[in-house]
Parts: C-alpha cells; structure tokens; sequence
C-alpha cells in the first residue's frame, strides 16, 4: 500500500504551525534541500509541501489524503472535502472594505461597482445573495492599496486587527464570515483507520493547546462551590488532604480564563493555586 500523503504549506506562518502541529502529534520528519516530499519516521505518511492554495483542489482530486490549510481557501475553491477538524489557529475573517467617507450602506449598494479581492468565488456568491452583481478584479496579492490607485470601489480581504484598514483609510461594511485553519480529507481514501488514528492525535494537541491544569487546595465546606467555577473537561479530580476540612482539586481550564478563575478561587478560600502547561491529551 502506497503511504499516506498530508499536504502542508511549502512557506509563511502557515507552514511552521501546520509543522509545529505534525510533530507534537508525533508525525516527525526532515525536509531536506526544499524538496516537495518528506517522509515520516513512525509511520507509512510522506509530507507534500505545497502552496497554500493549492492544498483543498488537489485534496479533492486526490493527489494528497489530507491536508491542512485555511478554511476560506476551501470554501473558495468550491471542491468537495471531507473537514475533519479544525485546529484553532489562523483565525480571521472575510469583510466588504470601503473608503470611510463612501455612502455604501449595505451590499446592495455595490451593484455595478469594480471590487478587488483574491476571494472571487466567495465575493461573487455573496453578492448574489444579496442581489448584487460587481466587476470582479481578481488580484492575487495584497489589495488594500487598490481603492488608492483607483482599480477598485471596494475591496473583499482577510481581516484580523483592522490596522491595516485604518492605515488606509477603509472600513467594514461587512463580513462575509470568519476563518481559521483546518484539517481537510478526501472524500475516498486507501486507509481510512489510519486517516483517523492521525486525527486523534492531532486533536490531542489541538484541545492541549487550549486547556491548562489547575490545581488547588481548597476547604472542603467550599467544594461545590469551587467544582462550579472549575467544572473540568467531564469532571474534576477531587482528593482528600490530610487536614479532613481540606481537599485538593485538579482540573482543566481553558487557557483564556485561567486567571479570572484563578481569582474567583482565591476569594473562595483556595490555596496553592498552581497553572501547569498541557503538551498532549486524549479525553
């Protein structure tokens, strides 16, 4: 049986997360001399570093099993695909940009308009359902400047921080939807079991990245009160302490409120409160 082939971005911030990825899920491999395969050590898989771009088609057509790339790159190539996971990083979203002193108010108002973007299924599709229909400038590159050099009326761009934007003197009128990377599958692959077995490990890493363990001591007459501010993925681990009034608690917390939860504990009577990093998982 041939290996299994994960296409990845050849270059940019793209390629180190989706790397950075693989090998915290235990998929290690060198590329070497920037050649377009590589494979992995464990297990019968070849990495194919390719254009970011390009990974949903040929995903669809087979030439990889799985890749991993952006959410609006599948979307806009319009292929069947199989979306097995998404992997909480790369998030952002696709807005309608405008001059800040424009009249537009709201889609409509752009019938007949030139608009700019690298986006131009998805732009089109919008449009539509909003009973639009623009002169599509279809750009490869960065567009923001193409309101200024009077090649466009609007533009359709990935934002993040909107500074950009401001920059060049653009807003939103508004978002067409929001992004972020994902773990594409073809819809017919050779080893589905082993399409699967990498998932799990994937999302290991990807739900690790997004929790910390927390650990406490706590009065054990506040325990139900702290179980509801430290609920844990399924439940919290609870065990007793020598001192029969206290306990000591652990649980999962996700990373983004790990300390307002650690203050709420606090005023609750909690000691030691201690935040040690996640590197894996399975739950």
């Amino acid at each position: 049986m041939n290996p299994l082939r994960i296409g990845i971005p050849s270059k940019g911030r793209l390629a180190e997360v989706a790397e950075k990825l693989l090998s915290d899920a235990g998929l290690s491999f060198r590329r070497q001399n920037r050649s377009l395969f590589a494979r992995v050590r464990e297990l019968p898989i070849d990495v194919t570093f390719l254009r970011t771009d390009d990974i949903p088609v040929l995903c669809a057509e087979g030439a990889i099993d799985m890749g991993i790339t952006g959410s609006d790159l599948v979307e806009e190539a319009q292929v069947e695909l199989t979306q097995r996971l998404s992997l909480g990083a790369g998030k952002c979203r696709l807005s309608v940009c405008i001059p800040e002193d424009a009249g537009y108010a709201s889609a409509a108002d752009l019938d007949g308009k030139r608009i700019a973007t690298s986006f131009p299924g998805i732009t089109t599709n919008y449009l539509q359902r909003h009973g639009a229909k623009a002169h599509i400038v279809n750009l490869s590159g960065s567009v923001e400047v193409m309101i200024a050099l009077g090649i466009a009326d609007a533009i359709v761009d990935l934002v993040e921080t909107g500074s950009t934007l401001a920059a060049n003197r653009l807003r939103i009128l508004d978002d067409i939807g929001h992004y972020e990377t994902v773990l594409v599958q073809n819809r017919s692959v050779s080893d589905p079991a082993l399409c699967d077995r990498i998932v799990r490990r994937i999302e290991g890493v990807v739900i690790a990245r997004a929790y910390s363990l927390l650990e406490y001591n706590i009065p054990r007459a506040h325990l139900a009160e702290a179980e509801s501010i430290t609920p844990g993925f399924n439940s919290p681990t609870v065990n007793p302490l020598e001192d029969e009034s206290m306990c000591a608690v652990r649980a999962m917390v996700r990373k983004g409120t790990v300390i307002e939860v650690m203050e709420k504990l606090e005023k609750l009577g909690a000691s030691a409160i201690l935040e040690t990093g996640i590197s894996n998982c399975r739950l």
